[in-house]
């Protein structure tokens, strides 16, 4: 389209929410071919997301969560402030400076098709999950105050009922780390009722700061 607009003198538009709005509703008055069948979108798939995050080459211009480049800033905070509406508005008005920057880098411009776009915009709102940030360190704290360290262990301090949770994998990402707790959760009300340990409960603070915690124990896995 660039170029195509280029050859024709077509100076490329920028868009607001409103208009882009206006413009995808337009399209679709306009089309011949009526719906035939609801449509419905599927969720992007957040661990993907991460995986092509990396793989697209974003990572070398974009950080998350201060992991990455710094040319186009920190994507994390942006995103869950946006509607997908916004996103692609926002994703259009910067492609001309992103796509000099990735030409002047030698970085191949990607190719995404709809499923893996919706992966990396699931991505990029997940690890923005909690509306305050987690503080490891105060997880860190809680992880020996509610009683975690009694089933589970840390580099090899603490109970052996659970995995050593420098051992987990897969806590890289806030739903991760929530799904692991909730697969688990049957097993561990079990041990703990063996054991006759009461379970902890959760501020919301308090559970941003211990998933905060598990994270560090993450990585991004190929």
């Amino acid at each position: 389209m660039t170029e195509a607009m280029r050859a024709a003198g077509i100076k490329r538009p920028n868009f607001t929410q409103a208009e882009l709005q206006s413009l995808i509703a337009f399209i679709k008055s306009a089309s011949p071919v009526g719906e035939q069948q609801p449509l419905y979108l599927l969720p992007g798939r957040p661990d993907q997301g991460q995986r092509l995050f990396v793989q697209k080459g974003c990572i070398e211009c974009h950080s998350v969560k201060g992991r990455g480049g710094q040319v186009g800033g920190e994507l994390a905070q942006r995103a869950v402030k946006l509607s997908l509406v916004q996103f692609a508005a926002a994703m259009w008005n910067k492609a001309p400076a992103m796509t000099k920057e990735m030409a002047n880098r030698r970085i191949p411009l990607p190719q995404l098709h709809a499923g893996e776009m919706a992966d990396i915009v699931g991505y990029l709102y997940s690890v923005q999950y909690f509306a305050r940030p987690g503080d490891s360190r105060r997880g860190q704290e809680l992880v020996a105050s509610k009683g975690c360290l009694r089933c589970h262990s840390v580099r090899g301090k603490g109970g052996n009922v659970g995995p050593d949770f420098e051992r987990a994998k897969e806590l890289d990402q806030p739903v991760t780390v929530i799904a692991a707790m909730w697969n688990h959760a049957s097993g561990m009300a079990e041990k703990m009722r063996e054991k006759s340990v009461t379970w902890p409960a959760f501020t919301e603070q308090e559970m941003g700061d211990l998933v905060a915690y598990l994270q560090t124990f993450g990585g991004v896995r190929e």
